[in-house]
């Protein structure tokens, strides 16, 4: 029998890049991955800062 516990095991993408370059590689990543947000872009338009506040610190 195999172990169960075998299956509670992530693995994370390929990655590209090196040091603060790196980042996934696109094109190893699936739904399983999480890659599919359909409203991302409605939930930009609720949090992107309004245009002339970017740099302004509170």
């Amino acid at each position: 029998m195999a172990d169960p516990l075998d299956k509670a095991t992530s693995k994370a993408p390929a990655t590209l890049g090196e040091g603060c370059l790196s980042r996934y590689d696109p094109d190893d990543m699936s739904p399983e991955d999480g890659t599919e947000f359909p409203g991302a872009a409605e939930l930009w338009e609720q949090v992107k800062p309004e245009s002339g506040e970017e740099g302004v610190k509170p």
